[in-house]
């Protein structure tokens, strides 16, 4: 009988769950994780309610950092910010797996195994996507001085981003709103940046800009149109430099306020 422990999709309630998992000795093929929600029921699997705690994410961190490393860490957190629903069992067999090997901290060089290779994979899509969004993050000057922007994407990858912008902006009092997910990184300017998850902004609030801000942008926009040559648009070519996936949250192609 396959036992499926079941979790909220957060590091909390994954964390919680690898715990559980590891505390009752499954071993793999035997144990998956289930995420509420975003699973279906199985046959012959036992389904068991995971009680989340910081305090079980925090023991499974740190045994994570001592025995597997700092580098399987952060592609093991890269994974949990995911969007595929069985990255939880990846990265409990990927941990069960490391068990095996006579050195833990090189379990992400053996890629032969199915859930380290997954694990991988996942590593490298979130983080390729949060690469991307440096570049593609937009902000607006709302009218009460807060930079503001507000992103689409596939993964939770706010807590990859907010780190980037801290750097670059620490003075400023800005945020980024993740729509998909329904989170929110606020930066208040000279201190550190908070995420904040179930959160919407007010839209009216959100919608009054300033009046450098609509200026700006409606000279930006003119500026592209300008420099535009019609009987040399390669719309395939800008497909590839430029994916669709992100312009809709980019001013230079927001029809709001085209003229």
């Amino acid at each position: 009988m396959r036992t499926i422990y079941i979790c909220e999709d957060t590091v909390t309630g994954i964390f919680s769950a690898i715990y559980d998992a590891w505390k009752a000795g499954e071993d793999a093929g035997r144990c998956g994780i289930g995420l509420r929600g975003q699973m279906e029921q199985e046959l012959f699997c036992s389904y068991t309610e995971v009680e989340e705690s910081e305090k079980k994410a925090e023991a499974v961190e740190r045994m994570i950092l001592k025995h597997l490393g700092e580098k399987a860490y952060w592609d093991i957190y890269h994974a949990l910010l995911s969007h595929d629903a069985g990255k939880g069992t990846a990265i409990l067999g990927a941990m069960l797996e490391a068990r095996r090997i006579p050195d833990s901290t090189r379990i992400m060089e053996h890629l032969s195994h199915p859930m380290v290779e997954k694990v991988f994979e996942l590593s490298r899509n979130v983080g390729g996507e949060a690469h991307v969004l440096k570049g593609f993050v937009r902000f607006r000057e709302l009218a009460n001085g807060i930079l503001y922007s507000e992103i689409t994407p596939k993964n939770r990858v706010l807590t990859c981003l907010a780190p980037h912008f801290a750097d670059r902006l620490p003075v400023e009092n800005w945020m980024i709103y993740d729509k998909t997910h329904r989170e929110i990184v606020l930066h208040e300017k000279k201190k550190r940046w908070i995420l904040l998850t179930g959160e919407e902004p007010d839209v009216e609030w959100i919608s009054r800009l300033s009046e450098n801000e609509e200026e700006f942008s409606e000279l930006w926009r003119g500026f592209c149109r300008t420099i535009s040559i019609a009987s040399r648009e390669n719309p395939r070519c800008q497909r590839q430099h430029l994916p669709l996936w992100y312009r809709k949250n980019m001013v230079e192609f927001d029809e709001r306020s085209e003229g």
